[in-house]
């Protein structure tokens, strides 16, 4: 049995932290269509339930300041909202080229833990509802379960509506 998973940079993080959390691996699938379609795979494949697995969004504000957003996989950041909630006038998200440079990891793969610099990092109010949550362990294939509390504690991050209202 070789099917031991490597510890993630997130991983080793969370353990010198001391912050309890479940990793979980889950088989790559190509790669993201689109980060909602991805965000329900990931979803899918852990037996989760959408609304408690986070994605990880990074954004540039007007100030040129980078922001960290974590939403659920099914929803869709709302980018006045999400302006409003780290007090810019407008935010956009960062090209998919700019991941890599900016936080050190890969699309599908990005987490806010352990990025290259610590980013103001907003998740969406739904997080605190769910005795745990799910969000990127750093790379493709593998994602973190840990009580929203301890992970907002570490990465000192806020909770707001940043999420677009249904239709």
């Amino acid at each position: 049995m070789k099917e031991k998973q490597e510890k993630t940079n997130v991983m080793r993080i969370l353990d010198q932290k001391k912050v309890p959390y479940t990793p979980h691996f889950y088989a790559e699938s190509g790669g993201p269509e689109g980060d909602r379609e991805y965000g329900l795979h990931v979803a899918q494949s852990l037996g989760q339930d959408v609304s408690c697995v986070f994605k990880t969004l990074v954004s540039r504000g007007a100030s040129k300041n980078y922001y960290v957003f974590e939403v659920p996989v099914a929803e869709n950041l709302d980018l006045k909202k999400a302006a409003k909630a780290v007090g810019e006038k407008s935010i956009e998200l960062l090209h998919v080229s700019e991941i890599n440079a900016v936080t050190g990891y890969i699309r599908g793969g990005c987490s806010p833990i352990g990025m290259k610099k610590q980013f103001p990092t907003v998740f969406h109010e739904s997080a605190l509802s769910f005795p745990t949550i799910f969000i990127s362990g750093g790379k493709i294939g593998a994602q973190v379960e840990a009580a929203p509390d301890d992970l907002m504690k570490l990465i000192r991050s806020t909770t707001a509506d940043i999420i677009t209202d249904a239709e």
